[in-house]
């Protein structure tokens, strides 16, 4: 059972303190952005953005900004910032050498989001750095291999970091796109005291919830006042299924199969970084800022390929300090639809073999979708499959071909 927590709130934000959001308002808002449109603008990548909307929005509190070199090599090292708090994944934002060598501590500058043609913060530089992109890799991935795709990310990124606190003028939009889902760590907090609510538990998703992961959600509602199902809303590998038609899956899901007043559904703004272990930590550390006491870690949890066991984002919830975060793990075992059991079950409650489990991953469903191929019939409620079957009617021949090839050239597939 979850642990208690006190009579008038849920779980303080991370560090201890208030929470701390970065994006500002008003006249104040209205005279950094004229500002900001005479500074020398730097080009940003789509997971830098997601990471400064969190910072905008209080979600990396207690943040002010992208990471310095001290900070950067202790979160490699021991997942610590120099200050203190808990910290597992790097906050950083890359530059080339020349870009990098051209700035001035002290000077301003704008961070541009050329994707949406959009200065989304200004900076005051504190700092550049070279970083050793390997050790940074080995440490928050454990593998340099550059078939793992945030590997990849990182090691595609310039040779230097940019360090300094910041000023967000933006949510890049996600507010317009995702109205009722964006939601901020203060109001997800003002939810969940309105409805009572001490105990929230967060269930992570980057896919449309099938049985398995309803059942994991139900798990958590039997022992916690409500969950956050929490979607991921940035940029995924190619071939997934869009944010748009999974918020209409989930939704569905929700108003047919979930007693009223038990589920809040909600998304963030940031790209995967496929990071399995460490980034479980981050989901649990920022889920803390949103007020969530627990985070639903089941199996693969973050997880990408074989590059960590399945169980890895689990065990290392008892690898860090108990003080570390506030926001703990209801660890449950892998889970499906069994057969002789006539109905959903885990690995620690069905006695049977494989040969009566239904066991069918987000990418294999992904597959027969597109291809028009048969689902079996308890691996997703139908209202659901619906919606997904009439995106993938809707797609060209040349787009599934696309979702086919991708699927099986892939390296990895993360599985939720």
């Amino acid at each position: 059972m979850p642990e208690s927590l006190p009579a008038a709130a849920t779980v303080p934000p991370h560090g201890g303190g208030a929470l701390h959001p970065l994006l500002l308002q008003g006249p104040a808002l209205a005279a950094e952005r004229a500002r900001a449109a005479t500074l020398k603008r730097i080009p940003i990548s789509s997971r830098e953005a997601g990471d400064l909307i969190m910072l905008g929005i209080g979600g990396f509190t207690p943040l002010d900004g992208f990471m310095g070199h001290d900070d950067w090599r202790r979160v490699c090292d021991e997942m610590r910032l120099v200050d203190g708090p808990f910290w597992p994944i790097p906050i950083t934002l890359s530059a080339d050498a020349e870009l990098a060598t051209g700035l001035r501590p002290g000077e301003d500058i704008a961070l541009y989001d050329a994707e949406r043609d959009e200065v989304l913060a200004s900076m005051r530089v504190a700092e550049t750095y070279r970083i050793d992109k390997a050790h940074e890799c080995r440490s928050v991935f454990r593998t340099v291999d550059q078939a793992h795709p945030g590997v990849k990310m990182v090691m595609a990124q310039g040779g230097y970091n940019l360090a300094g606190p910041v000023k967000v003028l933006s949510d890049g939009g996600f507010g317009e796109r995702y109205p009722g889902i964006f939601m901020t760590p203060a109001e997800t907090r003002a939810a969940f005291a309105a409805r009572g609510w001490r105990s929230i538990a967060a269930f992570q998703t980057r896919n449309p919830m099938h049985r398995s992961h309803e059942y994991l959600a139900k798990i958590a509602i039997e022992v916690c006042d409500g969950v956050l199902i929490h979607s991921l809303l940035g940029k995924l590998k190619p071939g997934d299924i869009p944010a748009e038609v999974r918020q209409r899956a989930i939704a569905t899901l929700i108003d047919k199969y979930f007693v009223t007043g038990t589920v809040i559904q909600s998304g963030y703004p940031l790209d995967m970084r496929y990071a399995g272990p460490r980034e479980a930590l981050l989901h649990a550390l920022f889920r803390q800022n949103y007020g969530c006491s627990h985070l639903i870690v089941g199996r693969d949890h973050a997880g990408v390929g074989d590059y960590y066991g399945p169980f890895d984002a689990q065990k290392i919830f008892d690898e860090i300090p108990h003080d570390a975060l506030a926001t703990r793990p209801l660890k449950i075992d892998w889970t499906f639809y069994c057969n002789a059991c006539a109905g959903m079950a885990s690995a620690r409650t069905c006695p049977h073999d494989e040969h009566q489990r239904l066991l069918l991953s987000g990418t294999k469903l992904r597959k027969l979708l597109s291809e028009g191929g048969e689902v079996p019939a308890h691996f997703s409620r139908p209202e659901v499959l619906a919606i997904l079957r009439d995106y993938y009617r809707g797609l060209g021949e040349h787009e599934k071909v696309e979702i086919e090839l991708k699927g099986h050239s892939a390296a990895a597939s993360v599985r939720r």
